[in-house]
């Protein structure tokens, strides 16, 4: 009894209560629960084992329909390297010696599964049992399943796992294999010795069922050059000592000297660097469903499960860049885990529409800077374009007043013609006094300045001049433009009523520009009174100075604006001259827009039309851009 007492001591005994649909041929009573007898291959802190047992735990749980009770027990206690079967199978036989036998076995691991073949006879013979979470080898071809038994097991291809490290790692010579001590590593270094023959010489492949837990260590970390370790399993090492899966991986990733591979997935994430892994998750949702499968009646022989197989292949990231593994070597399609923080990666559609936003908002930009530089470059043109015309038109205009002209100018020349005869005469007759002769000499002198004053007016509109914005009096504009057309007035027999402000109204502006709007305006309301009678035809000039502008306008007593040009007449091209062409108005307008001002056409309430031009009054500070680039 010692070594039973002994074994009591490191056997993990657990008790779940679950529910589990009833059986359909039998009435279960909630009093009398199911019992299924869990056998463990071995201690606790086996990751796979660990991860499938809580998955087959949960996975019954769901499933519940009426009360089970799990007892869990290990076959092969921490500090054995081989399973003590006399001693487990009179604690077995204690346990139950007062209870019915369990209504199912679940064995987890190949330990356990070969423990119950061997002794089920003996411990419980009518219990059926259901041998999971182990590699299909540990059934044999040649060894048959009994009716009241059915496996869910696996099939590990791991001469793929070895081809997948010499596709990560072509150099690669040596392969250290980590699988502890005892039956489970003898079994395997069996096993896959004859899967490994066809790598026989290119890869040489060291077993550690000789090595205690130190010497594994301290072999990873000084294996040769183009090495690496594929670790199966840990347990029991040799010289005794026991190792759970966690620590064996975590002191092996952290003193190795080459990288850490492995089969289960679970593993992924604890120092192994990955590779077609094998899934556990479904493996204990598989199970329990063969379990409820059975506790319902069914029978065992007839419950075949396919055998799991490695899952895509999935790669720790942190392990791929410790080993300098690029990931252009995985396979296609691997799931690479553990990476650290990605903008591109977490938020790759989030960045992308921010991307497609920005290059919409840039191209935007673009689009508005350049349709900015066009708009600029088209106001340049178009204010040469008006400085041409406006020339053009002032000629056109001068070329009207050629008769103005000539007789403004005839009479200063008549005056100095006049002086230097009677001078002549005077001095021919001896008469010729110095006081004579200087008031003659004054004469001509002052005649002299009033011709060139009048030829100098004329040739300021048609001089080409560069655009200035300065402060200007509208009065002496107005005054100027009514001298120019003083002959066509007179001429025609138009009376002239002019209403100047007796204080200073400036305006900011180009003297000779608004000179050529004026001379139009009044040159075209002496056109429309062409047919008005002589006593009747009269054009009316005012100038108002207010606050912050200045109002000019000219009123005819003409026919008035046609209704056929109305909202057209600042047109281009539209005129109702015979002989005109169209662009007097269109350039006045242009000149009063360029100097911010506005310029304003209406039929009067009695006859004729009134032109309005309002300009801005100068601040104190002009604006020094010129109102256009170009010259006129």
């Amino acid at each position: 009894m010692h070594g039973t007492q002994m074994l009591k001591l490191g056997v993990h005994a657990g008790v779940l209560l679950l529910l589990v649909a009833p059986p359909a041929d039998a009435a279960q009573s909630d009093l009398d629960p199911r019992q299924v007898l869990v056998l463990q291959s071995m201690e606790r802190s086996s990751i796979v084992f660990d991860s499938f047992t809580a998955d087959f735990r949960a996975a019954l749980q769901r499933r519940a329909g009426t009360r089970v009770t799990l007892f869990d027990f290990v076959v092969v206690p921490a500090g054995f390297a081989e399973a003590p079967e006399k001693a487990v199978i009179e604690f077995l036989q204690s346990v139950y010696a007062d209870r019915r036998p369990p209504d199912l076995i679940v064995t987890v691991g190949g330990p356990a599964a070969d423990f119950t073949r061997k002794h089920r006879q003996q411990l419980f013979p009518l219990s059926p049992a259901v041998f999971s979470c182990l590699e299909l080898r540990w059934f044999p071809s040649d060894v048959a399943l009994g009716e009241n038994e059915t496996v869910v097991p696996a099939f590990v291809d791991y001469t793929r796992l070895v081809d997948d490290i010499v596709q990560l790692l072509p150099e690669t010579r040596n392969v250290f294999m980590v699988t502890g001590s005892g039956p489970m590593s003898r079994f395997w270094e069996v096993e896959l010795g004859q899967n490994f023959e066809r790598f026989r010489d290119r890869l040489t492949f060291i077993w550690s069922h000789d090595l205690s837990y130190e010497q594994v260590l301290q072999r990873a970390a000084t294996l040769p050059p183009h090495s690496v370790i594929f670790y199966m399993s840990a347990g029991t090492f040799a010289s005794g000592g026991w190792q759970g899966d966690e620590r064996t991986l975590a002191e092996l990733s952290a003193r190795t000297n080459a990288p850490v591979f492995g089969v289960h997935k679970v593993w992924l994430g604890a120092g192994i660097v990955g590779g077609h892994l094998l899934d556990s998750e479904d493996w204990g949702a598989a199970t329990a469903d063969v379990v409820v499968r059975i506790l319902n009646g069914e029978s065992p022989g007839r419950i075949r499960i396919p055998a799991r197989s490695l899952g895509p292949a999935t790669f720790d990231a942190r392990q791929l860049r410790r080993w300098n593994i690029s990931e252009a070597r995985l396979p296609p399609g691997s799931d690479v885990r553990f990476r650290g923080p990605s903008l591109w990666r977490d938020y790759r559609r989030e960045v992308l529409a921010v991307l497609a936003g920005l290059l919409i908002q840039s191209l935007l930009i673009i689009g508005l800077l350049y349709q900015r530089r066009a708009r600029r470059r088209a106001e340049v043109e178009s204010r040469r374009n008006l400085a041409l015309a406006a020339d053009a038109n002032r000629r056109m205009t001068m070329s009207a007043l050629t008769g103005s002209i000539a007789h403004e100018i005839s009479q200063p020349l008549n005056a100095i013609l006049h002086n230097t005869k009677a001078a002549e005469m005077l001095v021919t007759s001896n008469r010729a006094t110095p006081d004579v002769l200087r008031g003659i000499l004054s004469d001509i002198h002052t005649a002299d300045v009033q011709a060139t004053q009048i030829i100098e007016r004329h040739r300021s509109m048609l001089r080409t001049h560069q655009v200035k914005q300065q402060p200007i009096d509208v009065r002496a504009v107005v005054q100027e433009s009514l001298a120019l057309v003083s002959h066509d007035t007179h001429a025609k027999q138009i009376a002239l009523d002019v209403d100047l402000p007796a204080d200073a109204c400036i305006v900011a502006g180009d003297q000779v520009l608004l000179q050529q709007v004026f001379v139009n305006l009044i040159m075209n309301g002496i056109e429309a009174m062409a047919d008005t009678p002589p006593d009747q035809r009269r054009i009316t000039v005012q100038c108002q100075a207010m606050e912050d502008h200045a109002v000019v306008s000219v009123r005819d007593a003409g026919t008035g604006l046609p209704a056929m040009v109305d909202g057209q007449f600042f047109e281009p091209f539209v005129t109702t001259k015979r002989a005109g062409m169209g662009i007097g108005l269109t350039i006045a307008r242009s000149i009063v827009d360029a100097h911010r001002g506005s310029l304003e056409a209406h039929n009067n309430s009695d006859r004729g039309a009134t032109f309005t031009v309002t300009l801005p009054a100068a601040r104190r500070e002009l604006d020094r851009q010129p109102l256009g680039p170009s010259t006129t």
